[in-house]
């Protein structure tokens, strides 16, 4: 093992931390558990995309009590030099994870004894009401215990700012800055003062209901459709709580909750892994839908920011659509309504992510709606959200991960609000007298046919996380001259801020954060991209494809050309 590693472990063990969990590490190491205990302790936790995320168990590479200890601590430190001389807050809120609300109390018993005052959700609650109650309560900062849709051994930390997003520059690494100099498990105050912890709950409920009711574009649709019938699942996620309420306002009066899948339960009993991005995750909603003769089915991850749904083909079975599809039917809607509505004047905006199909610029640019790239995590679209308060007006945004988020009032993606939407959308549509595979279609004659596709290779422990790293390099140091049978022109790295023209050997500048991610860019506007995930161990390939649509092929052709064009890419790239 490692020097460094050892010393990491020696730190824990000649620490504060409690003596049962001192035996359990002990336990590891007469056991000679040498990968587990590298994997536990060979780096610190760090914020990523997501925030603070990683398997549960001890260790500084863990979630745990200490861990959290730390990140809340530094957090407080930082909280406290930042408002100094001012009254500071936070909200706290958890999903339905093992540990979730264990890791709650002592996040807020820890704010609390470091004299801040604590917004406590009194239970489970979806993470974009964390966001909507920092601004709602005035608070400086906020936090939500959640692994989002990752595997049921994970759990995460996601710290938030006064704006109610997710942190960014300068804020994350200050934070962590504060973390490191944190030195001993001494320096953790967790000595709660309860009397600065107050519990909430249903007044903020309300007032978050009441802030997505005023979204609605089309109250008459919904009027004409209330008896559409919507099937929904919480994947044993804090969708639950709010996404039939939000459904309800909105006017719906035929929605079928999956019992299955109501229950919160950390272990996510029905399913692999709690993710409406897989057709598994879907399966019993699918099946519920059918026997029900549903015109829509949804489904939400556990702490109901990401939004699956399916919706009936030409066939009149259920298909999946994968979340640029998703994004693309919600903006071409919230455009059209927008302009429909006269409520256009010239300095509104939509955004989405460098990964996230082209197809969303295209529709943006039709209604003459300015479209903004971000990089990948809601926090940059938040960052545009407040960067131009005042003075442009957000419509809405999107990422290909299956998060969307309307209206600014929430500055994290909101599956709550993106539901009530989509089943709005579903009305319209239908109060149009189209299907909304039809109005996709419709859309792709419009603007050309995408598709686009993802490729997640996983890699555990430290030794995937050097592969990983091995991967991005050897991509950086051989670009490819071709992909997909289509020269490549352009390749851009977000980690050097360039953007290189291979024809002309041309360097410019991207302004943009710095990021470890490529993207290669082909004669045909092919668009590969690839990125080590922010929070989990995994480096994703991005594909995204393109086919004008002429009479000689039907929409199904194009699709298996375009598949086996992102099939050939992957072959070329070796994954």
């Amino acid at each position: 093992m490692e020097q460094y590693i050892q010393e990491s472990i020696d730190r824990w063990m000649n620490g504060s931390i409690d003596q049962s969990d001192k035996e359990i590490i002990q336990k590891m190491i007469d056991n000679d558990q040498v990968t587990e205990l590298t994997d536990s302790f060979y780096k610190e936790l760090e914020f990523g995309t997501g925030g603070l995320r990683g398997i549960m168990g001890l260790g500084s590479n863990r979630m745990n009590k200490y861990t959290i200890g730390m990140a809340t601590q530094g957090l407080a430190n930082y909280l406290k030099k930042e408002f100094a001389g001012q009254d500071i807050s936070v909200a706290i809120a958890h999903d339905s994870r093992n540990n979730s609300s264990f890791f709650a109390r002592i996040t807020a018993e820890i704010f609390s004894a470091n004299d801040i005052k604590v917004y406590l959700f009194e239970s489970l609650r979806p993470t974009p009401e964390l966001s909507f109650a920092i601004r709602e309560l005035g608070c400086k900062s906020g936090v939500v215990l959640t692994a989002s849709h990752n595997p049921k051994e994970y759990n995460g930390y996601k710290a938030y700012w006064e704006d109610g997003a997710q942190m960014i520059a300068p804020h994350d690494t200050n934070v962590i800055d504060e973390v490191r100099k944190i030195t001993s498990f001494d320096d953790i105050k967790f000595s709660a003062k309860s009397e600065l912890i107050e519990m909430i709950g249903e007044d903020i409920d309300e007032k978050y209901l009441d802030m997505l009711t005023g979204l609605s574009l089309s109250p008459e649709s919904i009027k004409n459709q209330e008896n559409m019938s919507i099937v929904f699942s919480p994947i044993h996620g804090t969708g639950v709580t709010l996404v039939p309420p939000a459904l309800e306002r909105f006017g719906f009066k035929n929605i079928t909750v999956v019992g299955e899948q109501a229950t919160p339960d950390g272990n996510f009993p029905t399913v692999v892994y709690p993710n409406p991005e897989e057709q598994e995750a879907m399966s019993i909603a699918l099946k519920k839908a059918k026997e029900v003769n549903a015109d829509i089915v949804m489904a939400t991850d556990p702490d109901a920011d990401r939004v699956g749904i399916a919706i009936k083909n030409k066939s009149g079975n259920f298909e999946l659509l994968n979340g640029n599809q998703t994004g693309s039917l919600l903006i071409y809607y919230l455009c059209k309504k927008w302009k429909e509505n006269g409520k256009l004047d010239g300095k509104q905006f939509v955004v989405k992510t460098i990964v996230t199909t082209e197809l969303i610029k295209d529709i943006a640019n039709h209604f003459d709606i300015e479209c903004h790239d971000t990089l990948t995590g809601f926090k940059f679209i938040a960052g545009l959200i407040k960067e131009w308060e005042g003075q442009k007006e957000f419509i809405g945004g999107g990422e290909e991960s299956y998060g969307y988020l309307i209206g600014d009032a929430v500055r994290d993606k909101d599956a709550v609000a993106s539901c009530a939407m989509i089943a709005e959308l579903a009305a319209w549509t239908k109060d149009n007298g189209l299907e909304l595979y039809e109005l996709l279609d419709s859309i792709y004659d419009q603007f050309g046919m995408y598709l686009e596709s993802l490729t997640s290779i996983t890699k555990k422990g430290k030794s995937g996380a050097d592969e990983i790293q091995s991967m991005m390099k050897n991509f950086r140091d051989n670009t490819p001259k071709s992909l997909g049978g289509s020269k490549v022109v352009k390749a851009i790295d977000y980690q050097s801020s360039t953007s290189i023209s291979l024809d002309t050997g041309k360097n410019t500048t991207v302004n943009f954060p710095k990021s470890n991610v490529l993207q290669f860019i082909t004669e045909d506007d092919t668009k590969i991209s690839l990125r080590p995930s922010g929070t989990e161990p995994k480096i994703k390939f991005y594909f995204s494809v393109k086919s004008t649509i002429g009479d000689s092929r039907s929409k199904d052709e194009i699709k298996v050309d375009l598949q086996n064009k992102i099939n050939r890419i992957e072959q070329e790239l070796n994954i």
